[in-house]
């Protein structure tokens, strides 16, 4: 019998998963459930019980593919199952709030895809309805899966020790290059009313959670411009194919002031030919610095301000050892770990909350948090405005 979503009350016990969605973040999400018990020491073992798609004939397809003893191809139908005690969201954002909406109204435990929603609104009646079922043991998270790099983990952990002393600065950028070429379809990341924003939400959100975790800070205010390079686009792959209109950014830049007083830059483009999935961060402080980027995800620059001036400078460290978060579970120091890991990782710490009874980081109100930063972004882009604050952070007043 599948394991009541509200009482985890044994080692091992098996909780039923059912997952909306198949693409691109189902395949990488399956591949997390199917191996997370296998590494990890989880409370909660994950059966994957049911997979939801529109499509009888793909999602079938799919669930053969991933390892979906079933499909549904009513999300609400899958929801309301006695064996799902975890819905896990995997959809575009126009549909994130109403099947979460709906799956914490059904006692469920949630994990929603970022961003969290597709407007504030949204995610602040999620974040409400998240908080509500916590009183009745329900877990609600949001998918910033890059929190679970271990060099990031590692990262935020060197800031919270004070080994870079006060932040001053920080650089983040998210740079792709998938939508470069003009002739590149449209697909439904272009659409407004399906994905909210481009590379702001698509992207930019990483950026945004990624800074703000190694740092242990919020962002109190932006002031931003956003840009798109490439107004329409054929509407498929054919030749001849009607034209069809973006009417989302493919650029986003902005400066931000964190709560504690550091500044920042951010970027976020599909436009940068050549870089394929290049999240980076640098943080600099009063007696140190580091610097991470994506593409070579197992490693981490680290500045130790400390050090002699004769023989000071950045240093590489490999972050394989046991000792490192997250990779304790994995393989030999020096065997490197990808993309697909931090899912896990992500789906290790869902199952470790749930059994511990306590709530998931980040949660909903993290992704709201996040919701209202871009939504800052936006404000200060489209009106032209200097300085935009983020509701609900207080800035820091730094004296001239």
């Amino acid at each position: 019998m599948p394991m009541s979503p509200s009482t985890p009350d044994q080692p091992g016990a098996v909780i039923g998963v059912g997952m909306v969605g198949h693409a691109f973040m189902g395949a990488v999400h399956s591949h997390a459930w199917r191996s997370v018990h296998r590494f990890f020491d989880v409370p909660l073992v994950p059966r994957l019980a049911v997979l939801g798609g529109r499509d009888p004939e793909r999602t079938k397809a799919a669930a053969a593919r991933q390892g979906w003893p079933d499909v549904e191809t009513d999300w609400a139908t899958l929801v309301a199952r006695e064996d799902v005690g975890i819905v896990d969201i995997c959809t575009p954002g126009d549909s994130h709030a109403e099947i979460a909406l709906a799956a914490l109204a059904a006692g469920k435990h949630v994990l929603c895809e970022k961003p969290l929603a597709n407007s504030v609104a949204e995610a602040e009646e999620m974040a409400a309805a998240a908080e509500r079922a916590a009183a009745n043991g329900q877990r609600a998270m949001v998918g910033f899966n890059y929190r679970r790099v271990p060099a990031i983990a590692l990262a935020r952990k060197l800031v919270a020790d004070g080994r870079l002393g006060e932040i001053r600065q920080v650089r983040a950028a998210y740079l792709q290059d998938w939508l470069a070429d003009p002739a590149a379809p449209m697909t439904w990341r272009l659409r407004r009313d399906k994905a909210g924003s481009g590379a702001l939400g698509d992207i930019a959100a990483h950026a945004v959670d990624t800074a703000q975790f190694i740092l242990g800070d919020r962002i109190a205010g932006v002031s931003a411009m956003t840009e798109t390079f490439v107004r329409e686009r054929p509407l498929s792959g054919e030749p001849g194919s009607a034209l069809g209109e973006v009417d989302v950014d493919d650029c986003a830049v902005f400066l931000a002031r964190f709560t504690g007083g550091a500044v920042a830059t951010f970027e976020a483009t599909r436009f940068a030919l050549g870089r394929k999935n290049a999240l980076r961060v640098e943080v600099n402080g009063s007696r140190g610095s580091l610097a991470f980027d994506f593409e070579s995800m197992n490693e981490l620059s680290f500045y130790d301000g400390d050090t002699d001036p004769a023989e000071a400078g950045f240093r590489r460290i490999l972050v394989t050892e046991p000792s490192h978060p997250y990779v304790g579970a994995w393989w030999p120091p020096g065997h490197l770990l990808g993309y697909e890991h931090t899912f896990t990782h992500e789906i290790a710490d869902l199952l470790t909350a749930i059994g511990e009874q306590r709530d998931p980081e980040p949660g909903f109100a993290d992704g709201l948090q996040v919701q209202r930063v871009l939504q800052a972004v936006q404000d200060s882009a489209g009106n032209g405005t200097s300085w935009t604050g983020v509701s609900g952070s207080t800035e820091r007043v730094i004296d001239a």
